[in-house]
Parts: structure tokens; sequence; C-alpha cells
């Protein structure tokens, strides 16, 4: 009879991952399953991706983290996976939306994190088997703030990832298993072998998460599109990414250049001034007629009308003050890094 081995999450570590498999046992004929979260926060989930598409005998469940990048919510650790996976990424992710929420046959159930006890996996909303936040919500409104597992007596054993529970895994009565026992995180990768119900893992090489968001946040940084937030939704973000344990030489350069963006207000403020007062002199009564050729048409008229504050000049993203920069013969730099 071949055996089973159903993997916790592996966030991007495909080392452990080999280490796993190799520790297991596992051969080709085996079937591999995998609670979902293949990706993000590890340095090589392209790699692990790889391993499970060229598998012929192998499941993947769908975690939340796959469920962000499929339905297109990338937060830090999704971003740091988009450049990681560099040109392959949208046919990864295509790939990710077909994956199930649940896996199951008579002797275990596999879900990503949740379930309703007593109902079939099948009726059981997909954010809850996910584990994503609405999901959360659903299973306090169910069954209180205990986890839902405290209402599992079902004989048929069930495994599930997505909540870390130490370096060592969470087994209840040899029918409930949690087997996120935190590998990109520098704890343990662990498995469940079947028919055997055996446990096996092997420890992290290193905190994966904690070298991969220092290394490649400035990478990330440099994808966003600065210039089109407001002045402070930047401020908001900056200070929301700010952490004591990365380099912030790049968030420095964002608050440098925005205030090099709001020091430049009071010169285009004359600037502008000086363009009202040269057209009105020119133009007479006709000084709108000769404004809307300029192309700072928009700002001229409204400071005509006395409608334009000198202290943001309409402006309220980086990239409006550029263009009236430009509009008026004053080059600001365009971005941050």
């Amino acid at each position: 009879m071949r055996n089973t081995f159903i993997i916790g999450d592996i966030h991007g570590c495909y080392t452990e991952l080999l280490d796993l498999l190799d520790k297991a046992g596992v051969g080709d004929d085996d079937l591999v399953v995998s609670v979902g979260d293949l990706v993000d926060r590890g340095p090589e989930p392209g790699e692990v991706v790889d391993l499970f598409r060229a598998r012929a005998n192998s499941v993947v469940i769908m975690g939340n983290h796959e469920r962000k990048h499929v339905r297109g919510v990338l937060s830090y650790s999704q971003q740091v996976t988009r450049l990681q996976l560099g040109d392959r990424y949208e046919e990864q992710v295509r790939w990710m939306a077909e994956l199930p929420y649940h896996w199951e046959r008579e002797d275990v159930r596999v879900v990503h994190w949740g379930l309703y006890p007593g109902v079939p996996l099948d009726e059981v909303p997909e954010d809850v088997r996910a584990g994503t936040a609405s999901g959360d919500a659903r299973l306090k409104e169910r069954f209180g703030e205990g986890p839902w597992y405290d209402h599992y007596t079902d004989d048929v054993p069930v495994v599930f990832g997505h909540a870390v529970v130490g370096p060592e895994p969470l087994v209840i009565r040899d029918r409930i298993f949690g087997i996120d026992t935190g590998a990109c995180h520098g704890m343990r990768l662990t498995g469940l072998l079947l028919p055997a119900l055996k446990l096996v893992s092997v420890p992290a090489r290193r905190d994966h998460w904690a070298e991969v968001r220092n290394a490649w946040q400035a990478p990330v940084l440099r994808t966003l599109a600065w210039a089109g937030m407001t002045f402070e939704q930047i401020e908001k973000k900056v200070r929301s990414l700010r952490d004591p344990e990365l380099d912030d030489s790049v968030l420095a350069q964002i608050t440098a250049w925005t205030a090099a963006l709001r020091a430049a207000v009071p010169g285009l403020n004359e600037r502008l001034d000086a363009e009202v007062a040269r057209i009105a002199e020119a133009a007479g009564a006709e000084f709108g007629r000769v404004a809307a050729t300029h192309p700072a048409a928009s700002w001229l008229q409204r400071r005509r009308a006395g409608k334009l504050s000198p202290t943001h000049l309409g402006c309220a993203t980086p990239q409006q003050l550029i263009e009236l920069g430009r509009a008026l013969g004053v080059d600001l730099v365009a971005t941050p890094v």
C-alpha cells in the first residue's frame, strides 16, 4: 500500500521541503498533500510550486496566501513573491486559481484552516476553509472565542495548517493534527505520514522571513506608485512600514522626496502669480482665452478666480505637483527611489 504524506505550511522553504521528503522516505508512488500556503515569506516559492506541479502524485489545498494572489489582494509578503516569481507570476497565479479548498477520503480530511464539525466540507464556506479574516469572523460567530477543533468529535482524522502552533505539531486524541510548525520563521517543517499516523519534521535552516522581508523591502518599495498617492497616504504608508529590524533607507528617501516637493510649493506659487500677472497685463479682458492655451491653464484660471490655495496649489499628489512644475518650467524629481 502506498503512503500518503500531508505537509504543513511550506511558505517557499524549498530546501526544508526536500529535507522533509527525504527524511519521510517519500517515493514517487506515494501521494503528497500540501495543506496550502506554498508561497510567501520564504526564499524559493517558485521552486516549491514547481515541485508540486511536476509531481504526478500530489495535491495542493488553497491556502489563504494563494487566495490572496488569486484575488489580487497583495500585502507585503505577496508583493515579495510577485517579484521573486518575476515573469512567471501571472501563469503561477492562474494555476493557484484552480486549487481545491479541501481534500478528503474515508480515512482523513485536510483543510488549510477551518471547518464546521458535522457539516460536509463542500458546504463549509471557502473563506473558513482557507483561513481568511472573514472566515475567522464566521468561526467566531459560530463557536465563540475557542478554536473550531475543540468541537470536532468525528473519528476521521482532520489535518490542517495556517495557525502556527509552535515548533511541535498540535495533536489531540490522535484525530486532530495542526501541522503548521513555523518553517518560514525558523522553527520546523512538519508532515503526517499515513496510514501510520506518523509525524515527521525537520528543522528550518534559518528564520527565512526575517531575511526575506529585509532583502526585498527596497525592491518592493520601488514598485509602488508613490507619485499617484496623496501626500497624506504616503505619510501613513511610510509610518506603517517602519520597522526597527529592517533597513529604512528607502523609506528615508521617500520622506526626503515628499519634503523636497512640498518645499517647492512657495517657489511655484510665486511663478504662478507672476504668470497670472503677465497674462492679465497682456490680454486684459481676454485673460481666459489666452490662459486656456497655457500648459498650466487650470491652475492659472483658478488662481485668477481666487479658488487656488497657496499652501498646496490644488495638488493633492506628488504627480499633480510635478505636472504643475513642468507647466511652469520647473523640473521636480519625479520618483523617490
